[in-house]
């Protein structure tokens, strides 16, 4: 299995494909796993990476670089490493904020961003909220996350699938935590009118943890972004509704590659 030893920890991932290159980032606690639905299509030509970012999935859990900084450094390496050529990076949730930030601090590394029902910022309403979920996660781990990964998605999603998730979620490291705390004080809006690679924003119309809201603040402030709504699908649209996700994706990535030809 392919492993990538950085910065103090070690990294898996997967590569396959030839093309423009994507790399995709899961969300907080789950695993390169869960974009599935996206590998058969976009493999047929596209390099794609998935990644199990530090302490999550297949990768080592260590103690520290659990925060926005240690990621974004790893991406660096990782990007660095396997000589991709400007990918887009795809991320989804906190992979988003992961994606978002690497555009801030290193825009040319990458050729652009797809942030997937993210980079959340919190309402004032939400920021408690939050709180109470970082405290729960700290009392009673199982329970917290039992409860709390059904909202995650729409109604009537199988119940196999969230179960999944919540065993993902169990089977990482509990040092990931922090990047629940550190996102009751996360906000990127004020980096986003200098934003140097282009950015599209994918978000699903049900979405409770992140609300479509958010997207939407976040692009009006992005020069060039827009956002695709997928209909019907919550927080994981790229899993809920992979036909709808998968097409909005190659028509943002479409885009991306025409402004990049017209510059």
């Amino acid at each position: 299995m392919p492993h990538l030893d950085v910065n103090d920890t070690t990294l898996y991932y997967e590569d396959e494909g030839t093309g423009p290159a994507l790399l995709f980032l899961h969300g907080w606690g789950t695993s390169g796993r869960t974009w599935g639905a996206q590998l058969p299509d976009f493999t047929q030509d596209h390099r794609v990476v998935t990644l199990d970012w530090r302490g999550c999935g297949r990768s080592a859990r260590p103690v520290r670089g659990n925060t926005t900084a240690g990621v974004v450094n790893d991406l660096v390496a990782l990007i660095g490493a396997l000589r991709l050529d400007r990918p887009v990076v795809v991320g989804s949730s906190v992979g988003a904020t992961f994606a978002t930030e690497l555009g801030v601090r290193r825009p040319e590394l990458i050729g652009g961003v797809v942030s997937v029902d993210g980079p959340g910022y919190w309402p004032s309403g939400m920021r408690a909220e939050q709180a109470e979920l970082t405290d729960g996660l700290r009392r009673d781990r199982a329970g917290t996350v039992a409860g709390w990964v059904p909202g995650w998605y729409a109604p009537g999603t199988a119940p196999a699938l969230i179960d999944w998730t919540v065993r993902q979620i169990l089977d990482s490291g509990p040092y990931i935590d922090e990047h629940q705390t550190a996102a009751c004080d996360y906000d990127p809006r004020p980096a986003l009118p200098g934003l140097r690679v282009p950015i599209h924003y994918i978000h699903g119309e049900l979405d409770v943890p992140i609300p479509l809201d958010v997207a939407r603040d976040c692009a009006a402030r992005t020069p060039g972004a827009e956002v695709s709504v997928i209909t019907g699908a919550g927080h994981m649209p790229h899993q809920e509704r992979p036909a709808e996700f998968n097409a909005a994706l190659r028509a943002a990535l479409t885009r991306m590659a025409t402004a990049h030809a017209t510059v």
